[in-house]
């Protein structure tokens, strides 16, 4: 079982005025994530955080980034895995790398609560560095089938500032790209990345650090709440 973190029990980093960006991964781990597809997933990951050109990126002279990074499955099911860090070194990078790769899989196989994950994403932005973009990816391969719907939480939640961009993998569920375009992704340049299948994850990934990593498009025209125009 997903150990459930507490976000009071999570002390916001130190505000940083050169931050440029506070980076939130939320990974799917819910029970279409079988053992092979999980192993994709943080191979992936972890590669693309090791990629040269990321890498170059994250240490852009454009300022600093931070990055947390939680999994996620069931209702009330987020593990959040890696804590806020500024990434204002190689060490702390290949620290959050180093997490990845031995963060194991979890034991129970719970439902998609994508809701419940936007959700938690909001509130561990609300205990962000002080940086001039925040964005939550997050990555997934099914449409939302258990507790809060992802609708009701934009309703709920204050995603005032916050970009959500998504990474839909497409192997499991049909229509899952149209759902993240139409349903999951908002605020200034929220763009959709795809994976057709798993093992197209780990370029899918890499891909959307890049473009995250580089800031929104020029000409795109997206509103809180829109969709990438």
């Amino acid at each position: 079982m997903l150990r459930i973190a507490c976000l009071c029990a999570v002390l916001a980093a130190p505000a940083n005025a050169e931050c440029r960006l506070a980076l939130a991964l939320a990974v799917d781990v819910s029970r279409s994530v079988d053992s092979q597809d999980y192993v994709i997933q943080t191979d992936g990951l972890a590669a693309a955080l090791e990629d040269h050109a990321v890498r170059e990126a994250i240490f852009g002279p454009e300022g600093d980034v931070a990055l947390a990074i939680y999994y996620w499955s069931g209702r009330g099911y987020q593990d959040l895995i890696q804590p806020w860090v500024i990434l204002d070194n190689p060490e702390a990078l290949d620290a959050a790398i180093w997490t990845v790769r031995r963060t194991k899989r979890p034991s129970s196989r719970l439902a998609t609560a994508l809701g419940d994950a936007l959700r938690y994403g909001a509130d561990l932005m609300a205990n962000a560095p002080d940086c001039a973009r925040k964005v939550i990816d997050v990555a997934g391969d099914g449409q939302n089938n258990e507790g809060i719907s992802v609708a009701r939480t934009y309703e709920r939640e204050d995603f005032t500032g916050i970009t959500v961009n998504g990474l839909a993998v497409g192997e499991h569920e049909a229509g899952i790209v149209f759902y993240y375009q139409t349903e999951v992704i908002r605020g200034p340049g929220a763009f959709v990345e795809t994976a057709v299948r798993q093992t197209d994850y780990p370029a899918a990934i890499r891909r959307k650090l890049l473009r995250e990593l580089q800031g929104p498009m020029i000409g795109a025209n997206v509103v809180p709440g829109g969709n990438e125009g």
